[in-house]
């Protein structure tokens, strides 16, 4: 087998028994790098050692990387005026950091016998969010919800939505002052 310091310096080609007396005397391992070679290639070096650093490698590798989540955030037919503002906000931040997201109006009861407020209601959201969002899958009845997935759009950007959204609780008068 041709035998490879661990130096990176060419030793030669020798039998198994001399390379692991070698290996040995050095205090490192004997690793088998290319095993389809002729003859064989192995290597001196300290496995444990090359291990950690491939693991680091690989951490560092998925560091920088970005998956792409789904997130999903439910209302119902029946949510009230600073419900649905306050979940368009969550929506709107999900989209900036560059999320997608799936708005599902989930139905209980009689409620799924009008699914017209369902798809009023996502085309309100969508009016909210189209400067953010592109529509990745439209407005979809799937047992006893409809939803709609948003995806972020070509310029995101985190903007508050337009609007009653816009306006924070405490410029309005509303919440608990205490007076």
């Amino acid at each position: 087998m041709r035998v490879i310091g661990d130096q990176g310096e060419q030793l030669g080609v020798m039998t198994i028994a001399q390379a692991l007396q070698i290996a040995r005397e050095r205090g490192t391992d004997l690793v088998e790098v290319a095993p389809t070679a002729a003859p064989p290639v192995c290597k001196f070096l300290d496995y444990g050692r090359f291990k950690f650093q491939q693991s680091k490698k690989t951490r560092e590798s998925r560091k920088g990387q970005k998956t792409n989540a789904l997130r999903e955030i439910r209302i119902r037919p029946k949510i009230d005026e600073h419900d649905i503002n306050f979940k368009l906000r969550t929506a709107v931040k999900l989209l900036g950091e560059g999320d997608k997201v799936k708005v599902s109006v989930v139905f209980r009861g009689r409620e799924i016998t009008h699914p017209e407020i369902a798809r009023a209601l996502l085309e309100r959201v969508w009016q909210t969010i189209k400067e953010q969002a592109s529509i990745e899958r439209p407005p979809m009845l799937e047992g006893r919800s409809m939803s709609v997935i948003f995806a972020p759009g070509k310029h995101v950007a985190l903007k508050p939505p337009v609007g009653p959204a816009a306006v924070p609780s405490e410029a309005t008068g509303a919440g608990s002052g205490g007076a």
